[in-house]
């Protein structure tokens, strides 16, 4: 159950197993299919603190949630305006998105959106008690696709609105000296010969199995 008071759970939702690109619009649709995914803040001496929170709208690339004005997720928010959520379906699929978070205005309208879209929402707030909600919504942040279903994996990244795409995992540089070691060792044997040798991203688990044992250290950190 999550603090918004629902324990309805949305049956497998899964982006379809090929090796076209997802985009950014059906991963926000995971997050709202999944509905009670985590959401991570840190408070005002910088502790994290996390808790299941309910998806309530995703539209327009923007993904919608609320809690109530009494609770320490609100004073964080409030403090850090910035969350990271992470859901996994049945189909191990996970999406995390990381991003800022905007307080609406117009709190009756929104909540009362939320609650057409949510009916299960009047059994914990019913009446006029629901307006002790705020509502908020992620509009610019970076969004991370993960499919441990597939073999090999297969994970690919986002932005929405202005938000800038980080590069992360390992790449190769020209100081192979392709002796094939990295090949061998890696768990998905997602690196491919050549000169340099090359890791495809798409299918890399950042594990650091091939940075760590390369003999010339030729492997760095992508975006250093």
């Amino acid at each position: 159950m999550s603090e918004s008071g629902i324990a309805d759970f949305a049956g497998p939702v899964c982006i379809q197993k090929k090796e076209e690109k997802n985009d950014r619009k059906e991963c926000l649709q995971i997050l709202r299919d999944i509905k009670d995914v985590a959401f991570a803040t840190v408070d005002e001496k910088g502790m994290p603190h996390a808790r299941m929170i309910d998806v309530m709208l995703v539209e327009e690339e923007k993904l919608y949630f609320c809690t109530a004005r009494g609770k320490d997720f609100y004073r964080q928010l409030e403090n850090l305006p910035q969350t990271e959520i992470t859901g996994m379906n049945r189909e191990y699929q996970m999406v995390r998105l990381s991003g800022k978070v905007k307080s609406l205005a117009d709190q009756k309208k929104w909540i009362d959106r939320i609650f057409r879209e949510n009916p299960s929402m009047n059994d914990v707030y019913p009446g006029e008690s629901r307006y002790i909600l705020e509502p908020f919504c992620i509009e610019e942040g970076q969004v991370e696709f993960f499919d441990l279903g597939k073999s090999p994996i297969y994970r690919e990244s986002f932005v929405i609105g202005q938000a800038e795409k980080p590069e992360k995992g390992f790449e190769i540089t020209d100081a192979c000296i392709g002796c094939g070691k990295c090949k061998r060792i890696c768990p998905q044997q997602c690196i491919a010969e050549g000169t340099p040798f090359a890791v495809t991203q798409e299918h890399c688990l950042h594990c650091g199995l091939c940075f760590e044992n390369c003999p010339v250290k030729a492997i760095q950190r992508r975006g250093e």
